[in-house]
């Protein structure tokens, strides 16, 4: 495996080409396969990756840590309420000083108008790749796990119908990272793609023009609607999900007037029988049961939510694999 990656961020994947992308993908199929079949894939062996966590992690941090483990390296759990980074530690000094005890960095950060900057300002400083774990603007680590399992369940992505609908839910003020990452991606590979949401749950303007450039370029096209059951109708994806209402309010209450009045924004079987008859049900987890998505639903005959969850070891694997070297 040829590190043509080595050293390269992974902070959004607008800043890997589509030829970059597949390739990551390519690695990634083929770990999977080294998984399955108990082949050693000692890529990085002896190789220390730091993982920065501001949040709670369950898939994102275990497939860091299993995904390198079996990459013959180690990695460094580091809740960051722990660090000096809790006591005004800079980003710059924590970069520079971990690239020189290793060999990677990655770092979840979602505090709105702060995660992304401080990914961009250790990227600056450090001399090993930078890999985002989700920040308050994107998830590329989730974003190139959706695009691998709609790659596998569905054999082509060419005028795929993907639907990113917002779904209603109250365990905490959702970040805006998968939707934004799903919607500057997937038109990227010619699918048509919906973004579906009430009035008050928009995305930044930048991320919409982007969308739609994305999909002019690439043969795929990009919608906005308002309307739920639009977006379900004869679709063959449909990932149903909330994010907070960031751009228009930054505060971090979780409820308010907006969000309860639009309880009724929610996966049934109702909403499925108006989808494609072999639609796909997808969704970064943890779903919010019961608000979100109906049990039935998530445990259902479409659902792929754990195809997909297990696809975040063979991405992360796969960009650990292709940017992470000998120093």
């Amino acid at each position: 495996m040829r590190p043509l990656y080595k050293g390269k961020h992974f902070i959004t994947l607008e800043e890997w080409s589509k030829e970059e992308i597949d390739k990551l993908l390519e690695v990634a199929h083929q770990l999977k396969d080294d998984f399955y079949q108990n082949r050693p894939t000692k890529y990085l062996e002896d190789k220390t990756a730091f993982l920065m966590f501001f949040e709670q992690s369950t898939r994102t941090r275990n497939s860091m840590e299993a995904g390198l483990a079996q990459l013959g390296g180690h990695a460094n759990f580091l809740d960051t309420s722990t660090m000096q980074i809790s006591h005004g530690e800079s980003a710059k000094d924590t970069a520079v000083i971990l690239s020189s005890y290793g060999h990677g960095i990655a770092c979840r950060n979602c505090f709105w108008e702060v995660g992304n900057k401080y990914l961009r300002s250790m990227a600056e400083h450090a001399t090993v790749p930078i890999m985002n774990l989700q920040c308050d603007l994107y998830h590329p680590m989730q974003g190139l796990a959706d695009l691998m399992t709609i790659q596998e369940d569905k054999k082509e992505t060419k005028n795929v119908k993907v639907s990113v609908i917002w779904a209603y839910a109250t365990s905490h003020k959702k970040p805006i990272s998968v939707p934004l990452t799903q919607v500057l991606l997937f038109p990227r590979y010619g699918m048509d793609v919906t973004l579906a949401h009430p009035i008050g749950y928009e995305l930044p303007d930048w991320v919409i023009e982007k969308a739609k450039k994305n999909a002019l370029e690439n043969g795929g096209s990009f919608k906005i609607t308002h309307k739920m059951e639009e977006a379900y109708r004869d679709a063959d994806v449909v990932i149903p999900k909330n994010w907070g209402s960031w751009v228009n309010n930054p505060s971090t209450e979780v409820l308010d007037d907006v969000l309860e009045s639009y309880k009724g924004w929610k996966c049934t079987e109702e909403m499925i029988a108006l989808a494609a008859k072999d639609v796909s049900y997808m969704h970064a987890l943890p779903a919010d049961r019961g608000n979100e998505v109906e049990d039935s639903v998530i445990d259902g005959k479409h659902s792929i939510v754990y195809q997909e969850a297990e696809n975040r070891l063979h991405t992360a694997k796969a960009v650990m694999a292709m940017t992470m070297g000998n120093k």
